[in-house]
Order: structure tokens, then C-alpha cells, then sequence
């Protein structure tokens, strides 16, 4: 396992296992005890995915000791007030059943970043997070917390795949020393991203899968990546990604495959944010 030093000296795997969209709590904990067999070691919940009590008894029942993990949760935006945030913080370690968070992230870039951003500050300096940090912040979004605030965020966690390769945007974070953590490295396969005919013929070099090439692609770009799968045989290959090395030349390849626009929705548009995000934002009223 290949491994990033954040700007807080903290040691964060690279490869790591998401659990985004496994609600269901048995399958979630047999999926995240079938990732540990395997070897992972970073795993990725949050309170918005329904599924931190699944992990963390995965975790716990493992017989391996608490400090091998990385683990990170995320505060949803429906409690981003300081008040809230504190409260939320201390839900998910209630519900992950630990004494502190690997990394806490503030899983969007709105409602009361500040106040909810000043909660994880003093919950790090309380030993209940080792390290603190963002999802989904543009540039600027980041620069403006990281002026008001006294801890610079370590990690953001945003959508990067082949479909949208961020190149600018990644340079900037990994250029102020925060560390760029994927979302959605295989789009969820969208746009026949498992089959198509560049990523298979560069695989074919290497003895390897599409899916291991966008993964190796992904980390040579110094880019942590969280892929889910709930199939041991897929968590397996995901894993194989080490004993290969792509060439200039493939990396080259895959960059002219960026069709640089999100697979889901933009951040930035306005009804996108009303219509995901608004009933949570109102909450707090």
C-alpha cells in the first residue's frame, strides 16, 4: 500500500473503500468485512449514507487493531450550524462505536461552513478527529474558508474520473498542500466506462482491467481513491494496482479522454443546489 503525508504529518492510505449507496446495514458490514480480508484499510461513510453503524462494527469486530485504520465520516449539511456540527460529530462516533474519526470532512460547501468548519477545529484539538477537511470545494469555496479559519483544511474530497479529469483543479489543491481524495473514480460506469476501447487497449499492456487502469492512473496523479464495489472479486482487483506502473505515454492517453464536465450535477448551479440540498439548508432555519 502506497501512502499520502497530509499538511498535518498524518499518514492517509491512497487506496481506500467507499461505501456510498449500500443503505442496507447487513450488506454494507458484509462488504466492508469482505474489503478487510482483502486489505483495505481507509474506509469512507458518512452521516448521509445511513450506513456508519455498519461500518464501524465491521471495523471493531475485526480482531485488528483500531490504530491500522483510516477511517473518515462526513457532517451533512443539515447540521452545519457550531452547535449542530458538535452534535454531529458526536453521532457518528457514537454510531461508528470510536473514540475519534481519522479524518472528518465537511461534506459540502454549504449553509454555515464557518461555524460548522470551527466545530471540527476544536473536536480535532479535543483527540476526536486526527485530521479535518472538506468535499466538494471549488478553489475558491476553499480559499475563503482557509482565510477565516485557524486550521487548514488537509483533504477535499471531489468527483474526479476520466470523464472529468479536473486537471487545473487538482493542481491547485495538490499546490497549497491539501490532499485531492476522488469520489466516483469509475463514474459509476457511466458512458460505458468499464468497455471502453482506449482504457481496455492501454489495460491489455499491463495484463490488467480498465478498472485498474483508471485506479493507477488516479494514484499516479497523487490522487487518494475510494472505489465501492459490494463484490469481494471486484474488491480484489481493485486492489491489484500496485505491481504496475503506466507510461507517460498511456497517462497522455487517458488525459485526451476528459470530457471536463461533472457526471452528476454541477456544485455550482443553482437549481441543482435548491433541488438536492435546500430541504436540508432550511432545516436549520
Amino acid at each position: 500500500m502506497d501512502y499520502i503525508t497530509l499538511n498535518d504529518g498524518n499518514k492517509m492510505p491512497q487506496l481506500g473503500f467507499g461505501v456510498f449507496q449500500v443503505p442496507d446495514l447487513n450488506q454494507a458490514q458484509a462488504a466492508v468485512k469482505d474489503a478487510i480480508d482483502v486489505g483495505y484499510r481507509l474506509f469512507d461513510t458518512a452521516a448521509a449514507y445511513q450506513n456508519e453503524e455498519a461500518v464501524g462494527k465491521a471495523i471493531n469486530n475485526s480482531g485488528i487493531d483500531r490504530s491500522e485504520f483510516f477511517v473518515t465520516s462526513k457532517l451533512w449539511v443539515d447540521h452545519f450550524t457550531y452547535e449542530k456540527a458538535k452534535q454531529g460529530i458526536d453521532e457518528s462516533l457514537q454510531k461508528l462505536g470510536m473514540d475519534y474519526l481519522d479524518l472528518y470532512l465537511l461534506h459540502q460547501p454549504y449553509g454555515d461552513v464557518y461555524g460548522a468548519w470551527r466545530a471540527l477545529e476544536e473536536a480535532q484539538k479535543a483527540g476526536k478527529i486526527k485530521s479535518i477537511g472538506v468535499s466538494n470545494f471549488y478553489p475558491d469555496q476553499f480559499k475563503n474558508l482557509e482565510l477565516m479559519s485557524d486550521v487548514k483544511p488537509a483533504v477535499n474530497q471531489i468527483e474526479v474520473s476520466p470523464w472529468y479529469q479536473r486537471p487545473e483543479t487538482v493542481k491547485y489543491f495538490q499546490s497549497e498542500d491539501i490532499t485531492v481524495e476522488a469520489w466516483a473514480p469509475f463514474a459509476e460506469g457511466k458512458r460505458n466506462i468499464f468497455t471502453n476501447e482506449t482504457i481496455a487497449s492501454i489495460g491489455e499492456k499491463y495484463g490488467k482491467k480498465n478498472g485498474q487502469v483508471i485506479l493507477r492512473w488516479l494514484l499516479q496523479r497523487g490522487i487518494v481513491v475510494i472505489p465501492k464495489s459490494v463484490h469481494k472479486a471486484r474488491m480484489e482487483e481493485n486492489f491489484d494496482v500496485f505491481d504496475f506502473k503506466l507510461s507517460d505515454e498511456d497517462m497522455n492517453k487517458i488525459s485526451s479522454l476528459d470530457l471536463n464536465e461533472s457526471q452528476f450535477f454541477s456544485h455550482r448551479d443553482p437549481k441543482a443546489i435548491e433541488s438536492i440540498f435546500g430541504s436540508s439548508l432550511k432545516a436549520l432555519r
